[in-house]
């Protein structure tokens, strides 16, 4: 992501009814809360809602940086990356996409061609190695970014036979033709010896010059499905009917995402405005009309490329713990609006980068930041064959709620506690359920917290050796009274209750 961010105006979200599933806001008069008057939620079990896509929430990341987060030896991998990677998707294949920007700054190496000036980064045998021995280890399946932007057909279609030959048509999801098109004529590619800045394309560039140019060079790819047009600029995203019906061999639809942006060193993000409707419902209320289009095409959709702030990120918001609230409420909504799945855009050396890792003669470990404790929520919220369940609620400020229910009918409800001083205690009706459940906790000591942060009371530490979350649980058991259980959900926190079905 070079200077884009997901352009249209975002809706600060009031009142939201959920039709087929998810949830229900609803503007209260006076602030609630107190134990005596609770936030009365009922849940609807009986007729469940939009199921949740296998591997819904994977990673993105650039060519370059797969050797940095799975090490260079692809005989031994850095475990700890693996594990992270698993955890977002258990049960389940995860997906992986590599490109972003390098998408048209990388090549392979093909005969007869000279390396094309804008080339940055070089695909090595031992590259190949590498990412395919941690799609083995992970079972992950890769969502691959070939160079459009080089304006070279065999450059391209020779990339994209070595990626099939070396890592293997199974594990490849799709081949993603170019990144971000609509910057091609307005952004440098490369810059001469004498400083000026060369564009991939002439500024007249457009949607309707992408699509007829992807459906050229579609021609010269292996025959394995293709994904795109991998824009987040409005112009191309309202062509999207025009694109999938112009190339039918994509088969995913991928569109990038990111609910603020910080493109200029005079513009500056908050927490507040992160935590806002408008960055989590609203944001996916204005890619639901995308989802509708590309499911009219028999086609997912999946936002290939995501984060909180785009740009880089904003030091002491996005690499803090209001991230962590943003990106659970902003899963469940994308999920609800009708996206197919999402991958959370993670670029070594900046602000947003989620895990940081390091080497130590062998033995590796990471820093796992805020957002990725959101994204954990949500999988454990969501497990495979689950579902969305709808809520009817009179809720309170800054209070998004959301449940699902699985295969085996076990409920989970999701509170998220967005105000920083008001506690807030939610009466939560749910027939046919189990007397007990259980509740645990998304804490951290504050908003702006970088470390600190828990789940269930349990956490990656400072640096975790292995990808999984260590001390004692906080998890507590509760009863319900009446067929209606009461979670107290501290400010700036998240609560998951989990209620298996009565036997």
């Amino acid at each position: 992501m070079r200077t884009w961010s997901f352009g249209r105006p975002l809706i600060a979200i009031v009142a939201v009814a959920a039709l087929g599933a998810g949830v229900a806001f609803a503007a209260v008069s006076k602030p609630r809360g107190h134990k005596r008057d609770p936030v009365q939620l009922t849940v609807q079990t009986n007729k469940p809602g939009r199921a949740i896509p296998s591997g819904f929430v994977g990673l993105s990341t650039e060519y370059w940086a797969i050797p940095k987060y799975a090490g260079e030896d692809p005989k031994a991998l850095d475990p700890v990356f693996e594990q992270l990677i698993r955890n977002l998707a258990p049960g389940a294949r995860p997906v992986l996409r590599v490109g972003g920007d390098s998408t048209d700054w990388t090549w392979w190496p093909v005969h007869g061609i000279r390396k094309p000036p804008g080339i940055r980064y070089t695909l090595t045998p031992q590259w190949m190695q590498i990412t395919k021995a941690l799609t083995t280890a992970t079972n992950a399946r890769l969502l691959l970014g070939i160079n459009l932007e080089a304006d070279n057909r065999r450059l391209a279609a020779g990339e994209a036979r070595a990626m099939i030959q070396n890592l293997g048509r199974g594990s490849t999801a799709a081949l993603e033709i170019g990144n971000e098109p609509e910057l091609y004529g307005a952004f440098g590619w490369y810059r001469t010896k004498r400083g000026h800045q060369v564009r991939g394309r002439p500024a007249s560039y457009d949607p309707r010059a992408f699509t007829n140019e992807f459906s050229t060079f579609a021609k010269h790819m292996p025959r394995i499905p293709l994904a795109g047009p991998s824009t987040g600029s409005p112009a191309y995203l309202d062509h999207l009917n025009q694109f999938l019906t112009a190339e039918p061999r994509v088969r995913v639809a991928t569109v990038h995402a990111y609910p603020l942006k910080r493109c200029k060193q005079t513009t500056h993000v908050t927490a507040a405005q992160l935590l806002s409707n408008a960055s989590s419902t609203g944001l996916a209320q204005t890619l639901a009309p995308l989802a509708n289009t590309a499911h009219r095409h028999h086609v997912p959709l999946r936002i290939d490329e995501i984060n909180a702030i785009s740009c880089g990120g904003e030091r002491g918001v996005s690499d803090t713990y209001a991230a962590a609230l943003w990106s659970l409420d902003a899963m469940f909504a994308l999920a609800n609006a009708g996206v197919d799945g999402v991958n959370i855009h993670t670029p070594p050396r900046s602000i947003n980068q989620m895990i940081t890792f390091r080497d130590d003669h062998g033995v590796w470990s990471a820093h796992v930041a805020p957002v990725y404790y959101g994204l954990l929520m949500f999988a454990d919220a969501t497990p495979p064959g689950s579902r969305l369940a709808r809520i009817t609620a009179k809720t309170a400020p800054g209070l998004s709620t959301w449940a699902t229910v699985d295969e085996k009918q076990t409920l989970r409800v999701v509170l998220i506690n967005k105000s920083t001083s008001a506690t807030r205690h939610a009466q939560i009706h749910a027939p046919a359920r189990a007397s007990a459940g259980i509740v645990q906790l998304l804490r951290a000591p504050g908003l702006a917290a970088r470390n600190g942060v828990t789940l269930g009371g349990q956490s990656f530490a400072t640096e975790t050796t292995t990808g999984t979350l260590v001390g004692p649980s906080t998890a507590a058991a509760i009863t319900s009274s009446k067929r209606s259980f009461t979670v107290t959900v501290p400010p700036a926190s998240a609560a998951l209750l989990t209620i298996p079905r009565s036997s």
